[in-house]
């Protein structure tokens, strides 16, 4: 059932289009940066847009890049982040902004807008009455490797139930992908925690729900997203998700639930199987039964982005994700301090 929105939620200003930042962090974004800040320039919309891209310390030609952008478009600015962290290049943007900025859309360095997204994001937002809007990361691979990824990432078999990954009907959400903010609400919630290295969207979306805010997810809203091109980097990627996913559960108690417990608990089973097998062999089905249900799972994934061998990466990706995410979970030892008074 599709829920409905709050009524009494102030709306935006409907008669004139909103002031739209655009904020960006960018680290080693030479592949995808033109045609990410193409597509934010060429959106679909009628009110005033600028963009600022804050910039970590790349090692390729990014930065060369998004000179020649900002000399391009006077709508494109840039800042530095020298942490080349994700949260302070988000709150170093955003600070950037014009200051009568109304709505902040954040996007990434290898993630493409539709042409209509700051639109319908700026209507959805007056619709629902909503603090952020956000929808469909919507994976896109080039190589086959790539389009099994892109394939696994959208699949329940491979992320669970989170909408942003898989669809599902427009309503309130826990979290949204990168998101369109009322810029109202970044300053009430005091933006991105730089504390948090990943999952900082996750956690800025709690705060605002906490504070009476409303997230709304919409598959209205579609974003490209381009996945790791390799194994080691896909690893990498999940482990962090996992590591900082641990990191929110024991920052704000209560945030945990059996999707995000599922990892973890799929590689407890995988190690005390091979393990524990040695001692009593039935153990060893565990492990078998994982890498039967991955392999099958992954080899009848519906998707009609795989072509030809593509499929064959599936079992190999599917388990790369799960073990990964719940190593990061099960072996983070991240602690947030609080901050000093």
């Amino acid at each position: 059932m599709t829920s409905t929105p709050p009524t009494d939620a102030p709306r935006p200003a409907a008669d004139a289009a909103p002031r739209v930042g655009v904020v960006m962090p960018i680290l080693n974004e030479e592949r995808h940066l033109v045609e990410a800040v193409d597509a934010v320039l060429g959106q679909d919309y009628d009110g005033p847009l600028h963009l600022v891209l804050a910039l970590g310390p790349s090692h390729d030609r990014t930065d060369a890049l998004a000179a020649e952008l900002a000399a391009r478009d006077a709508r494109v600015r840039t800042v530095h982040n020298p942490s080349g962290r994700t949260p302070e290049a988000l709150n170093a943007a955003i600070a950037a902004l014009d200051p009568d900025v109304e709505v902040v859309v954040r996007v990434d360095g290898h993630g493409v807008l539709d042409r209509d997204y700051v639109g319908t994001a700026v209507d959805l937002l007056a619709e629902t009455g909503a603090a952020n809007v956000g929808g469909l990361m919507d994976a896109e691979g080039v190589t086959s490797f790539e389009r099994a990824v892109a394939a696994a990432m959208t699949s329940r078999l491979g992320v669970g139930s989170a909408r942003f990954h898989t669809g599902g009907e427009p309503g309130p959400a826990d979290t949204v992908y990168l998101g369109v903010f009322r810029s109202e609400w970044l300053r009430r919630t005091g933006g991105y925690d730089p504390r948090f290295v990943r999952a900082q969207d996750w956690e800025l979306n709690h705060r605002i729900r906490e504070a009476g805010g409303l997230v709304w997810f919409s598959p209205r809203l579609r974003v490209a997203y381009r996945p790791r091109p390799t194994l080691a980097a896909l690893a990498r990627q999940y482990r962090d998700y996992g590591r900082w996913r641990r990191v929110v559960a024991r920052t704000h108690s209560g945030t945990i639930n059996a999707r995000y417990l599922a990892p973890p608990a799929a590689l407890a089973g995988v190690v005390v199987g091979l393990v524990g097998g040695f001692v009593w062999w039935p153990l060893w089905l565990v492990p078998g039964v994982y890498l039967a249900a991955t392999t099958v799972g992954g080899l009848t994934v519906r998707d009609d982005r795989l072509k030809g061998s593509d499929r064959l990466w599936l079992p190999v990706v599917l388990p790369t994700m799960h073990l990964s995410w719940g190593w990061g979970f099960l072996t983070s030892r991240v602690r947030i301090e609080e901050p000093a008074a």
